[in-house]
């Protein structure tokens, strides 16, 4: 996904002062910089593909300097890679900077915020944006604030299941298609696409507005992926685990998930399976974990049983 100075500029209601040419430059890091050693003259590792963030600090620097220094080292600042020059607690923008941004065509942009904060917020937003991404056909639920990914075969259930979900008070995020972005090392953030928002697809009924029918309570918008649940049709010739001892992963981007495998077949109650899953997925991230504790039962049982003998 591209992010555009405009977009920046339109996201944060940043002031155009200069450069209105290259407004629509991209960024291609969610890196930020504070020039400070520019300022003082040192350009060799110049990172100027980075939006540069100019202060309090920077500025009352570069007021010390000489007029022709002044010009010098705001023509270098603003490079053909520089997707922005950004001034933060509306202080105002020296006319070199102007000048020279209108020359190179690189935005300038102001804004009255605190430079720590902005430089915060920017980097969330552009992490966010220019996160890996990648799409998976499945269901997104939120159940008991996990979020789980229903993955399977078309026409295992997976809508209806959800559907059932959101009748019992959880929440649906996305169906048939989720996107998904990781913002951080083992964090993967899933969405409906656009189109999709907010819609299921129950075959014989046709597609259905969840939150129309249910309420704003019943969608999310986003969700946090924990876990990844797959449904598939019952195999007599299969053997599933039956402890929950032999934990299994699923790679997503860069991300290792747990993954569970559940078989499906008339009489069982998938909705209240998964229900079960996601509660004892929070029991175990809180250290208790009832495959281990039955194990343990069992091998000390066994260790009685020959001692004895």
């Amino acid at each position: 996904m591209q992010v555009t100075t405009r977009d920046v500029m339109e996201e944060f209601n940043l002031k155009l002062v200069g450069g209105e040419e290259g407004i629509g430059r991209t960024i291609v890091t969610s890196d930020i910089s504070r020039p400070g050693l520019e300022m003082a003259g040192y350009f060799t590792h110049y990172p100027a593909n980075r939006v540069q963030l100019l202060g309090t600090t920077e500025l009352s620097f570069f007021e010390m300097l000489p007029e022709h220094t002044k010009v010098e080292r705001m023509r270098k600042l603003c490079s053909l890679a520089t997707p922005a020059v950004i001034i933060s607690r509306g202080i105002d923008v020296p006319q070199e900077l102007i000048d020279a941004a209108n020359e190179h065509q690189v935005p300038v942009l102001s804004t009255t915020m605190t430079t720590t904060r902005f430089s915060s917020r920017l980097t969330n937003y552009l992490e966010s944006k220019l996160a890996p991404t990648t799409a998976v056909h499945g269901v997104l639920v939120d159940v008991y604030g996990i979020g789980i990914l229903l993955t399977g075969k078309s026409g295992v259930g997976k809508s209806e299941t959800a559907l059932e979900l959101v009748k019992k008070g959880h929440r649906l995020v996305a169906d048939d298609c989720v996107e998904i972005r990781q913002e951080a090392e083992n964090l993967l953030i899933g969405d409906p696409p656009p189109l999709l928002e907010h819609l299921l697809e129950i075959r014989g009924v046709g597609i259905i507005d969840i939150m129309t029918l249910f309420g704003a309570s019943a969608v999310r918008r986003n969700k946090r992926i924990s876990l990844v649940i797959d449904l598939e049709i019952w195999d007599e010739n299969k053997m599933y685990d039956r402890l929950g001892l032999d934990e299994q992963k699923m790679k997503i981007i860069d991300t290792e998930l747990t993954k569970l495998v559940i078989p499906v077949q008339p009489g069982r109650n998938i909705s209240v399976i998964i229900e079960v899953a996601a509660m004892n997925y929070r029991l175990k991230r809180m250290g208790v974990n009832a495959a281990e504790e039955f194990s343990r039962r069992l091998d000390a049982m066994i260790a009685d049983e020959e001692f004895e003998g």
